[in-house]
């Protein structure tokens, strides 16, 4: 029995409520699987704890995360804290110190998700976007100078590292080689005449040795534009931090809402727990109400079942999830629902015993 040791940072906000669900759903793959199982060990991380002892995690936070096999992460965020602070204080110290260079995204149109575009189908609509997860933009490099006089001058420097840089290009093509897809990098060498024209340099070094890899470039601008009227032109997707960033909100958009936006930060070398996250926020808003969807937390809990080499079950969640959606019996209220979160976290349960069961 393989037992995979979890630590569950629940967050603010609606994150503890979506990571409820996602702990129910991963139970029950284990428990219907019968030869891996999950310890959750939960940890009291993030605004309330910030306030109250003025950090966002304890001290000695990494080396007691650098026992588990992955980190499983609701949300962090909260009015009172400011979000540079809970930000880089917990979710982007995690992905810098645990070296999770590779942030991937899905965007991928289910069935039965709601989608904004015209005449849109679903085949076109299925991405994966690799994110540089470690530098770039958000690397917290840059200084503030003569703060609050007449001459301020702030400054804010990407960093762009030739081991950082080829080693997140090689890794989209490595899967889009894996995978028989296309690759597109996405950049702004027009404007960003160091880091952005460095960045395409390097796509097409690395691209000389992946001959059998249909590839392409295109500005950032662009590729919004693209993302809109043309989203079939997108298969494997790799960029910067920051611009993955903004694209994969638009992605999270144009596949069905934030609600269905999950996100894995990984540490492929596997010398540190990898990350795993729904990529909403905390929404406070909505916090406590019991109304908040869960089906972006439970799909990153299905990347968290392909990282462990489960494929086959992380596969079988995806199809729950577009089932829950198709059937319309349990959807929360962003969806045109009137379930609740535990609702939602219930029928994707239901479901996957009904699966297991027609196949005994």
């Amino acid at each position: 029995m393989i037992i995979h040791k979890i630590a569950v940072i629940a967050g603010d906000g609606i994150g503890p409520e979506v990571i409820a669900e996602g702990v129910k759903v991963l139970n029950e793959v284990a428990a219907i699987a019968g030869d891996f199982s999950f310890e959750f060990t939960y940890f009291p991380w993030g605004c309330e704890y910030y306030l109250e002892h003025g950090t966002m995690m304890s001290d000695d936070g990494l080396e007691q995360l650098q026992n588990f096999d992955a980190v499983y992460l609701g949300a962090v965020g909260y009015p009172g804290v400011p979000d540079h602070i809970s930000l880089r204080e917990l979710l982007l110290k995690i992905r810098k110190q645990f070296d999770q260079y590779v942030n991937v995204r899905p965007v991928r149109l289910l069935q039965g998700a709601p989608c904004p575009l015209k005449d849109v189908t679903r085949d076109q609509i299925d991405m994966v976007i690799i994110r540089e997860n470690s530098e770039g933009e958000y690397s917290g490099a840059g200084d503030w100078l003569f703060k609050g006089k007449p001459e301020e001058v702030v400054l804010q420097t990407g960093v762009f590292s030739r081991k950082g840089t080829e080693r997140i290009i090689r890794y989209a093509y490595e899967l889009a080689r894996e995978k028989g897809r296309s690759l597109t990098s996405i950049s702004k060498g027009n404007a960003l005449n160091y880091s952005m024209v460095f960045w395409d340099q390097v796509f097409e070094e690395i691209g000389s040795e992946y001959p059998d890899v249909k590839t392409s470039s295109c500005l950032v601008d662009a590729a919004s534009m693209y993302f809109v009227k043309q989203p079939e032109r997108f298969q494997i997707v790799v960029t910067s931090n920051l611009f993955g960033d903004i694209i994969t909100d638009l992605g999270a958009a144009i596949a069905g809402g934030m609600g269905l936006a999950a996100g894995a930060n990984l540490n492929p070398e596997r010398i540190h727990p990898s990350m795993f996250e729904p990529i909403h926020g905390s929404a406070p808003d909505i916090a406590h109400q019991g109304i908040a969807n869960p089906l972006a937390a439970i799909w990153s809990a299905s990347q968290m079942l392909d990282f462990f080499g489960h494929g086959k079950w992380g596969a079988k969640v995806l199809d729950v999830i577009e089932q829950v959606m198709v059937d319309k019996k349990a959807l929360t209220p962003d969806m045109g629902g009137t379930a609740s979160t535990a609702d939602v976290g219930a029928e994707v349960v239901a479901l996957l015993s009904a699966l297991q069961t027609k196949h005994v």
